[in-house]
């Protein structure tokens, strides 16, 4: 990766998940509850099955446990060890997902996936990191894979990018994948990327 890029690094996060067992309230908020509806919905019929995800930045695992039925195998990725741990108790009813502590982009696991999900994520990396990483993220695609971007598009003073940049980065980075979907409401973008069967 890039030298001198600048990210939030696991710190952050875990002071967030020491105050607060859900810190953006993913259980309970209406507006959490809705954009999962529609990043559900993105995915394509609700029969589309996927074979083996990847979930980037998977924090306490309610959108994982969503996302389950649908899949034959995820594996959710976390940088903080308290949502790791979190997410791991929660979907301990769920034996097709592994939730495992990695850093992403570097420890980034082997692919293919047909289904790489990045939901309220990418923005927590800078604009160098998030462009050597999107193509890293596209190589491990499969063949009629899907690659779902959603994030949070008012400015916030923590994070390095706003949701419509982390957007525009993956539309320009993202060589070689075919963008089918666009949805933008006040609070959040989401965007499909297909790559060819």
């Amino acid at each position: 990766m890039p030298e001198g890029t600048r990210r939030l690094e696991a710190p952050y996060f875990d002071a967030l998940y020491e105050r607060s067992p859900d810190p953006w309230d993913f259980e309970t908020s209406p507006y959490e509850q809705h954009k999962y509806a529609r990043t559900l919905a993105a995915l394509g019929r609700p029969e589309r099955r996927f074979s083996r995800a990847l979930e980037v930045g998977c924090s306490i695992g309610v959108l994982t446990e969503r996302l389950a039925p649908r899949c034959d195998a995820i594996l959710a990725v976390d940088l903080s060890a308290l949502a790791v741990e979190r997410a791991r108790a929660r979907l301990t009813g769920w034996p097709n997902v592994t939730v495992e502590r990695r850093r992403l982009p570097e420890q980034m696991p082997g692919g293919p996936f047909d289904l790489l999900l990045c939901s309220e994520v990418l923005y927590y990396w800078d604009a160098p990191l998030l462009r050597a990483a999107a193509p890293v993220l596209a190589g491990a695609l499969s063949p009629g894979g899907s690659l779902v971007a959603v994030h949070w598009r008012p400015a916030t003073r923590d994070y390095p990018l706003l949701g419509d940049e982390v957007h525009m980065i993956l539309a320009e980075e993202l060589d070689g994948l075919e963008h089918v979907t666009c949805e933008a409401e006040s609070r959040y973008r989401l965007d499909r990327w297909d790559r060819a069967a």
